[in-house]
C-alpha cells in the first residue's frame, strides 16, 4: 500500500492520468506539505519503520486515516457519520481539522478491534464522534 501512495504522488507531480484512489490519495498528500519531501525519496519511504518508542508519527498511516475518513463520509458508513461529520466540521472550522479530529477516533476503533481480532465496533466509534460533537 505505501508503494500506492508513493506512485500515486508522482503520478500527480508529472501530470499523468489518475485513476479515482490515486486522485483520492494525491488530494490528501497535497495537504500535507510536510510529507512531500518524504515521499519523494521513493525507496526510503516504502522501507521506513516508524517504530512508536521513537514517536515519530507514521506518514502511511496518517494519509491512511484522512483516506478512510473521506470513504466513510462518501457511502455514510457507519450510517450516522455524515452527520456527525457536520457537527465537529461547525466546531473544527475547516474540513481538514475536522479529519484530524475524527482521526483519533477511527484509530482508537480499527486498534481496538485489531487486538480484539473482531470488526471494529461501530457503535463505539459513532459514540466518540458524538462525544467530539458535542464538545
Amino acid at each position: 500500500m505505501r508503494r500506492v501512495f508513493v506512485d500515486a504522488w508522482r503520478k500527480a507531480n508529472d501530470g499523468g492520468p489518475l485513476q479515482p484512489l490515486e486522485r483520492l490519495l494525491a488530494e490528501v498528500i497535497a495537504e500535507h506539505p510536510e510529507y512531500h519531501g518524504f515521499l519523494a525519496e521513493t525507496d526510503g519511504a516504502i522501507g521506513r519503520d516508524f517504530p512508536p518508542e521513537l514517536g515519530e508519527a507514521n506518514p502511511f498511516l496518517h494519509l491512511g486515516l484522512h483516506v478512510g475518513i473521506r470513504e466513510q463520509l462518501a457511502v455514510d458508513r457507519p450510517p450516522g457519520v455524515v452527520a456527525l461529520y457536520h457537527r465537529i466540521l461547525l466546531r473544527a472550522g475547516d474540513a481538514h481539522e475536522a479529519e484530524h479530529r475524527i482521526m483519533d477516533c477511527l484509530a482508537r476503533s480499527l486498534w481496538d478491534a485489531q487486538r480484539a481480532g473482531r470488526m471494529p465496533d461501530e457503535a463505539g466509534y459513532l459514540g466518540c464522534l458524538r462525544a467530539l460533537a458535542d464538545r
